[in-house]
Formats: structure tokens, C-alpha cells, sequence
């Protein structure tokens, strides 16, 4: 009887150890994946945050309008010209006098 207990206490003992050292494995493997995932986010540039309030979203929404405005003047302008070179010309006179166009129309930046 007292060998059959010692033999049972032995399996049982043998049993946490190798569930011992099976959760230290997954563990260890959940703690490198963990760090594969915090180098691999820590290289990842934040996400852009918008500024909250009525000031910020009426200057994105005049931003939005702006930018619209820039890329209707070349969708317009662009099947009228025949040439590439024209084409250039029309889009960086269009991108220099932006700043000029947005600071008569709403002030300082």
C-alpha cells in the first residue's frame, strides 16, 4: 500500500512538472512574440491625431474645400492642354500660387 501511494505521488509529481515546464515554454513563447510585436510597433510612426473643437474642424473643413478647389482646376485644366510640359506647367503654377490663394482668402495661416 505504501509503494502504491509513492509510486501515485511520484506520477502526480512527474505530472506538475512537465505541466510546469509546458506553461514556462508558452510562456517564454508568448513573451518573445510579445516583444517581436512591441519592436515591430515601436518602429510604426503614431497615428496622426486630430485636434478636437469647433476652430480645428472649421480649419480642416476650409483645408478640405482648398485642396478641392486646387484639384478641380486641374482636372479641368488638364484635357484642354495638348502636351505634358503644359500640363507641368499648369500644376506647379497651380501648387506656388496655392499659399498665395489661401492666405487672401482666409488670412494668416
Amino acid at each position: 500500500m505504501a509503494k502504491d501511494r509513492a509510486r501515485r505521488r511520484a506520477e502526480r509529481e512527474a505530472q506538475r512538472a512537465r505541466e510546469r515546464e509546458e506553461r514556462a515554454r508558452s510562456r517564454a513563447r508568448r513573451e518573445r512574440i510579445d516583444r517581436g510585436r512591441q519592436a515591430i510597433s515601436s518602429m510604426v510612426p503614431d497615428a496622426p491625431r486630430l485636434a478636437p473643437g469647433i476652430l480645428a474642424r472649421r480649419r480642416r473643413r476650409r483645408l478640405m474645400a482648398f485642396a478641392a478647389a486646387v484639384v478641380m482646376i486641374q482636372v479641368v485644366t488638364w484635357p484642354f492642354l495638348p502636351t505634358w510640359g503644359a500640363r507641368l506647367v499648369v500644376l506647379a503654377l497651380t501648387l506656388l500660387a496655392a499659399p498665395v490663394a489661401w492666405v487672401l482668402s482666409f488670412g494668416r495661416v
